[in-house]
């Protein structure tokens, strides 16, 4: 199995930064790579796991032979149950999972090495600020700025970026700086379908047509120019549904 077994973090900045990245990881398989993590769960395989890595990689495979593993394990199975549900819902149940499981390995780092109850509740608070996997998966997280995917309505040749590709520009407004603060306020709890990151003002984000969810241009691998020419943006998971009989 890849991934860095033998890194053990140490200090509750260490254990957060390594749920962040076996998080991004896991994010990763269920958002912008989940046409092939849907391949690899093949129910006619042998029980598989979905596991991310401190690196944000992340790989399906089977458990650990070692009894007790090194680490919590993931849950056994999730292939079985692909083919038995609609795609979105068993997603959503693999989130579900995942999440349980990160938090496993981070209170297990922490009982491992000594984490006092101060630590351990700023260790939680740390993650509870994170969106669940689940949240983003499911859209749970952005329902509060769903109506948010006609930003703007302006007649200029920005417009484009603005309204129908969905790209969180900085509006023509008579204070720059206070324009920004109002784009702050406006867009700072929204969150990357893909990364579960929040808005910033310098960054390129496209909202999908289908879903409504909004994405960072860098996580979809799309740039302003190439949004020009898109009529309508479908985002990897839209993109990727298979319609049911």
């Amino acid at each position: 199995m890849e991934g860095g077994a033998q890194y053990n973090p140490r200090t509750v900045e260490e254990v957060f930064g390594d749920l962040k990245g076996r998080r991004a990881g896991l994010i990763k398989a269920l958002t912008t790579d989940v046409e092939e993590f849907y391949q690899q769960c093949d129910p006619e395989k042998e029980n598989l796991c979905l596991y991310g890595f401190p690196s944000e990689q992340w790989e399906v495979n089977l458990p650990a032979e070692e009894v007790p593993p090194e680490l919590p394990e993931p849950a056994l199975g999730i292939n079985f149950a692909r083919d038995g549900m609609q795609q979105k819902d068993w997603l959503a149940l693999v989130a579900v999972h995942s999440d349980a499981w990160l938090l496993s390995v981070a209170f297990y780092f922490g009982a491992r090495f000594g984490f006092d109850k101060a630590d351990r509740k700023r260790l939680f608070n740390m993650i509870n600020d994170l969106p669940t996997i689940y949240e983003i998966v499911t859209g749970a997280a952005k329902k509060q700025v769903k109506d948010r995917s006609s930003v703007s309505n302006h007649s200029s040749n920005k417009s484009k970026l603005n309204t129908k590709v969905g790209k969180y520009t900085k509006v023509e407004v008579k204070d720059e700086e206070d324009g920004l603060d109002e784009e702050e306020e406006e867009h700072g709890d929204t969150l990357c379908g893909a990364c579960g990151e929040n808005y910033a003002s310098d960054e390129f984000w496209i909202c999908c047509d289908l879903c409504e969810r909004w994405f960072h241009g860098k996580c979809v691998k799309i740039t302003p120019a190439k949004a020009e020419h898109i009529k309508q943006y479908k985002c990897p998971s839209c993109s990727n549904k298979r319609p049911r009989p």
